[in-house]
């Protein structure tokens, strides 16, 4: 456990947090939710914890920090609308570090949810007008839950025109239709399980984009093989399939999701992982392109922090001995906000003199590059990772993931030449 988190408001966490959308939240099937400003949850599959909990030290940079696991649970009212509530497990929020997570069935009976929902308003941090108004915009949203999802995956490439007025960041969660179909579906798939359970443990994750006014996030899915060593043969034979028609067996890796804010027309574009299948080679050089590109001009400024991140990346990877991250993504996150009027054609070794007032909002309308050190690369999603000090896990590999490696250097030569290109 982190000793970051072991210093959250022991009073507020007790009390139960109202779970929201992760609005950055751009591929991936699994639910990822909002736990507060710099930390978001995902429901705890063993294998990923396993993971988290004896990651190499030479990686942790690579991964968000793990920040442990907590109990969620959803709330019903009269109308059916729902909303999802974190615990401390077992209600033990004075030894956070000894919690006790070798499997995810619940320990400890619920309380009721009448009792439940007092204890939730009393959250001050939470108004009843809050709550209710979510429920209200949750239970207009579930209501065209399978019909939204339909149209989603026909519309691949959205584009949202974001207000002129008020704070672009805040906007967000008013577009992204991923997170939210991932948000509504998890809420779906708790409720049909009521009967049976309804308490669920969730790991507790850094939110990465925490950091940005305006996250634009490329989640791309890693390596020529996707499917672990345990999965069916229907899985594996899909999962085969899904490589063998996109990028993945070409070149190691495809985009499973995109977010981009266009600063050219206040647009927030989005692309998701059917897009991303589809694309041919030239196709996914385009989207990376399309990922650096503001709307005005290409962000080059970005490029050799990323390279210099891949790189060193994959020199770790290259080290680590049985390794598999079947399924992992990789993310690559940016700030897409405008400051302080630069030339477009400036250094990036210029742009490191910029004083802290760079950032007030006055300085909005012009362009503006921010430095190289806002980039961040990150590895996430680890499912279906296996190593030889697992123990338990039947086929065990021997020397480095080659499937994740190819494509950690097609995807650093592919990006070289959008910078070489772009310089010409």
């Amino acid at each position: 456990m982190s000793p970051a988190f072991g210093a959250m408001e022991v009073e507020h966490y007790s009390k139960g947090v109202l779970l929201e959308p992760f609005v950055h939240q751009v591929g991936g099937h699994s639910c990822v939710l909002r736990f507060n400003d710099t930390t978001i949850c995902k429901p705890l599959i063993q294998r990923e914890h396993q993971f988290y909990e004896t990651l190499p030290t030479e990686m942790r940079k690579f991964t968000p920090q793990y920040e442990g696991v907590v109990s969620v649970s959803f709330e019903e009212d009269d109308d059916g609308n729902l909303c999802l509530i974190a615990y401390p497990l077992n209600g033990d929020h004075d030894n956070l570090e000894s919690l006790d997570n070798s499997d995810c069935e619940p320990k400890s009976k619920l309380l009721r949810w009448t009792n439940k929902k007092a204890v939730l308003l009393e959250n001050e941090k939470i108004s009843k007008e809050w709550v209710r108004q979510h429920r209200k915009e949750e239970k207009m949203k579930s209501h065209k839950l399978e019909e939204e999802f339909e149209w989603l995956k026909k519309s691949e490439v959205l584009y949202y025109t974001v207000e002129k007025k008020g704070n672009v960041s805040s906007q967000f969660k008013h577009h992204n239709p991923w997170s939210m179909k991932c948000h509504q579906q998890q809420l779906q798939r708790m409720k049909e399980n009521a009967k049976h359970r309804n308490q669920y443990k969730f790991i507790l994750l850094e939110n990465l984009t925490s950091r940005y006014e305006v996250p634009c996030v490329l989640d791309l899915k890693m390596g020529t093989r996707q499917h672990g060593d345990d999965a069916t043969e229907e899985k594996k034979a899909n999962q085969i399939r899904k490589c063998q028609q996109s990028t993945s067996a070409v070149i190691g890796v495809r985009v499973c999701g995109m977010q981009v804010y266009q600063a050219g027309t206040g647009q927030l574009m989005f692309m998701n992982k059917y897009h991303g299948r589809k694309l041919s080679v030239q196709g996914f050089k385009e989207a990376l392109y399309q990922f650096f590109h503001n709307g005005k001009y290409l962000r080059r400024e970005l490029f050799e922090s990323v390279i210099k991140k891949l790189t060193e990346l994959k020199s770790v990877l290259e080290k680590q001995e049985s390794y598999r991250f079947y399924s992992s993504s990789l993310l690559i996150i940016y700030d897409g906000k405008e400051r302080q009027e630069v030339a477009v054609d400036s250094d990036p070794e210029d742009l490191e003199d910029l004083s802290e007032e760079s950032s007030d909002e006055s300085a909005g309308a012009y362009a503006y590059k921010p430095t190289a050190s806002t980039v961040d690369v990150r590895m996430i999603d680890f499912a279906h990772t296996t190593c030889k000090y697992y123990g338990e896990d039947s086929v065990v590999h021997e020397g480095q993931d080659t499937g994740y490696v190819f494509g950690l250097q097609n995807l650093i030569d592919i990006i070289k030449e959008i910078r070489d290109e772009s310089s010409e």
